[in-house]
């Protein structure tokens, strides 16, 4: 029986992804007991990007809620680098008992291994997938003073004048570059891609004009769309709620095949027992249907997801080989 199965079996309260709806969640977490001994000390969630991005967020949103859960108290740790394979990496070796968790991504999980030449890990053996938190689209975005009202401006002044737009992404490797990459080189965009570490430092600049346009998660962005501070031009799916609900997708403009869902999720190390992350899925999802974690959720632009472990594996999988084959046809790699 494949260690998956057994998470599968010994799980308690698994629901499939996107099962139960937001409005029937309940407010107050009931406690889980421990399973032989576990946990009996601190957890340590890994974002393996700077403060202050849709990863940190995530992180911070269930970690907060959790210790009501788990007893123990959920501690976060930002480790970012090199478009989160430092921090990725580190939890990779970490020791596999159940105390270090990695919120992964599909940029982390499913991108990077394709585009990087040595991220340091492998997705697949490197990490067993707890639950997948969420789905959502990518936004791109501009600051409310910004010449570009919509898209087809964005797109006709890039077209005009090949090179010159800007665009930010959190780094080289993430969904958000690859998507930049499509859009220049499969829709013939010409856009000039300028990498940060992490999505905050992008915000910053685009507010300082230092660059002409934003894509990242929709988490990242949500607060200051919400305020007027930024603006959506386009997002990367028709999955759409909170302040996106009105944000046309990229195939509603016309761009076939450029619809792109993102995601965060949780892994512990490979060798972690099937028992241990049983107790961490139970107690996660039970997080993220509280109504105060799944309206944050939502109002980041998101979908509460809460996935059992192989659901997870299997998203993964089908991620990996989709974005590996994206990359070879944009030529997209990171040394």
């Amino acid at each position: 029986m494949s260690v998956l199965r057994l998470i599968r079996l010994i799980a308690i309260g698994v629901t499939t992804a996107s099962a139960l709806a937001t409005s029937s969640y309940a407010a107050e977490l009931e406690r889980l007991a421990p399973r032989n001994g576990y946990p009996s000390q601190p957890i340590k969630f890994v974002s393996p990007f700077p403060a202050g991005g849709g990863n940190d967020a995530v992180t911070r949103w269930v970690t907060a809620r959790l210790t009501e859960v788990t007893g123990q108290s959920a501690v976060v740790e930002n480790r970012g680098g090199a478009g989160g394979n430092i921090g990725t990496k580190a939890v990779a070796g970490a020791k596999p008992d159940g105390y270090t968790v990695l919120t992964g991504m599909v940029s982390l999980m499913a991108v990077n291994p394709v585009v990087y030449s040595d991220p340091g890990f492998d997705p697949l053996k490197d990490f067993a997938p707890v639950t997948q938190v969420n789905a959502a689209p990518l936004a791109i975005v501009v600051p409310s003073h910004s010449r570009f009202k919509d898209f087809h401006q964005f797109m006709k002044e890039a077209k005009d004048n090949p090179g010159r737009v800007t665009y930010a992404s959190p780094g080289n490797g993430t969904l958000s570059h690859l998507t930049g990459v499509v859009l220049t080189k499969l829709h013939d965009i010409p856009l000039t891609h300028v990498p940060y570490r992490g999505a905050a430092q992008a915000v910053n600049d685009l507010m300082g004009n230092e660059v002409d346009a934003l894509i990242t998660s929709t988490s990242s962005v949500a607060g200051m769309i919400q305020t007027g501070q930024l603006r959506a031009l386009a997002v990367t799916s028709p999955r759409r709620v909170g302040v996106f609900t009105g944000v046309p997708s990229l195939e509603e403009l016309g761009l076939k095949g450029a619809r792109f869902d993102d995601w965060y999720g949780f892994f512990v190390p490979a060798g972690t027992p099937g028992e241990r992350i049983a107790y961490l899925h139970d107690a996660i999802v039970r997080v993220l249907r509280s109504d105060e974690v799944s309206k944050q959720i939502v109002n980041a632009g998101g979908e509460v997801v809460a996935s059992t472990p192989e659901e997870l594996d299997k998203q993964l999988r089908e991620d990996i080989e989709r974005w590996a084959h994206v990359a070879k046809l944009a030529g997209a790699k990171v040394e």
